[in-house]
């Protein structure tokens, strides 16, 4: 853990989240911001949950029939929480090579360092810069930093083999296809290094999908799909030429931001949005970012009936016009060509869902430091000449999530 100053000396971890949940406002500028603790360790349940019937789907050509609700794991930093969790029936937990820095891993070897290696399923993925404006990997790239991540991955989990190995937020279809990355898959999976191969997105969803089922090259597709995405009808069409032609589809940022405002005063029904997903029977299973006991016997809830009840339906406001409300930003990066100043505003807005909707103030920093904005030009705007398809107010959020950059990492950790 990297830690900065002579604070870090004096300072243990226990006192900087309890700094975090007491003193942040205090730091001059942040006080809008959500004080939060990266610990999610509620009171364990006295008693193990019981295993839930579910109900189980086929990952396409790979064969494994998995419960319709999996963990992603990316929030998560309770080892108490992923037990409970395959302890109630869910199979597959979902991390990445850079979740809090590596510590995501770590735990989740932890936890199942003494289970049965059929008793449970892994995907984790592997993220490799690539140039801001196109999307696309440096030409010179080599696969030697893909290969050395994806080793130190199988360390922290503590297996000889995963069973999903992805290709981490590809947004370009022509980066799907770069070949030092993809021959990379390619070797590890010859090597029984990863049973399967596939591609994560949460941009361009449609064009990534097509594109991984026309290569014919890949064995699963991670995409983000919800009820609150302006395109959606074609993700699921996408979604339906993949799992036609064999490719396994999990679902992430099902939950759609979490909250419908700001505040967080107004919360999407997470059960109801779910399901939304899952009634889409080309979705093999989807990874719910669960943090508590309370969230995880709710998901849980779900793998047992997908049906959506009228007042569900009523509370995913279905048919209603898109609003300013909410925090999920469906990332279809129509803003960044309005933007004088050509702002990463799609990456910009999703930490801000990360520090709002998931208080997961680490990743949305993180997220925030990536696209390389140091002052933001945004002060200098009297007026903001970026329309966003969402109706969000773009800069009075560019302006609030960039505040975050000025917390100590320390703080964070």
């Amino acid at each position: 853990m990297h830690k900065g100053g002579n604070m870090s000396k004096k300072v243990t971890n226990k006192s900087r989240r309890n700094f975090m949940k007491t003193g942040l406002t205090g730091i001059a500028g942040l006080s809008m911001l959500p004080v939060v603790s990266r610990a999610n360790h509620e009171k364990t349940p006295e008693s193990k949950p019981k295993k839930a019937p579910s109900i189980l789907r086929t990952l396409g050509k790979t064969g494994l029939r998995l419960p319709i609700v999996s963990m992603g794991v990316m929030n998560a930093d309770n080892p108490k929480l992923v037990e409970a969790a395959l302890d109630a029936g869910i199979t597959h937990l979902d991390t990445a090579h850079g979740y809090q820095r590596g510590r995501n891993e770590e735990m989740i070897g932890k936890v199942i360092k003494n289970r049965p290696r059929d008793s449970y399923v892994l995907g984790t993925k592997i993220y490799e810069n690539r140039n801001r404006k196109t999307g696309l990997f440096p030409k010179d790239a080599k696969s030697d930093t893909f290969i050395e991540k994806f080793e130190t991955s199988l360390k922290r989990l503590g297996v000889e083999q995963v069973d999903i190995l992805y290709i981490h937020s590809i947004a370009q279809k022509e980066a799907l296809l770069f070949e030092p990355y993809l021959t990379a898959m390619q070797k590890l999976k010859a090597q029984g290094k990863t049973r399967f191969i596939g591609v994560s997105t949460h941009v361009n969803e449609p064009d990534i999908i097509n594109a991984a089922t026309d290569s014919q090259q890949y064995d699963v597709v991670l995409t983000a799909y919800n009820f609150r995405q302006p395109h959606r009808l074609e993700i699921k069409k996408a979604i339906a030429r993949a799992a036609k032609a064999g490719l396994g589809v999990v679902a992430m940022k099902t939950q759609a931001g979490v909250y419908w405002d700001q505040e967080r005063q107004q919360p999407i029904n997470m059960r109801a949005a779910l399901k939304w997903v899952l009634n889409d029977t080309n979705v093999h299973t989807t990874i719910p970012g669960f943090t508590t006991f309370d969230q995880m016997n709710l998901d849980i809830s779900v793998m047992r009936d997908i049906a959506l009840t009228e007042e569900e339906k009523n509370d995913l406001r279905l048919g209603q016009k898109i609003s300013s409300s909410g925090l999920y930003c469906p990332q279809c990066r129509k803003c960044t060509s309005q933007c004088p100043h050509h702002l990463e505003i799609p990456t910009m807005m999703r930490s801000y869902m990360y520090a709002y909707g998931y208080k997961n103030l680490e990743q949305a920093r993180e997220t925030l430091i990536s696209t390389g904005t140091r002052r933001l030009p945004c002060q200098d705007c009297s007026s903001c000449s970026v329309h966003c398809t969402m109706g969000f107010d773009i800069q009075k959020r560019m302006l609030d999530i960039h505040r975050i950059k000025d917390i100590p990492e320390e703080f964070l950790v």
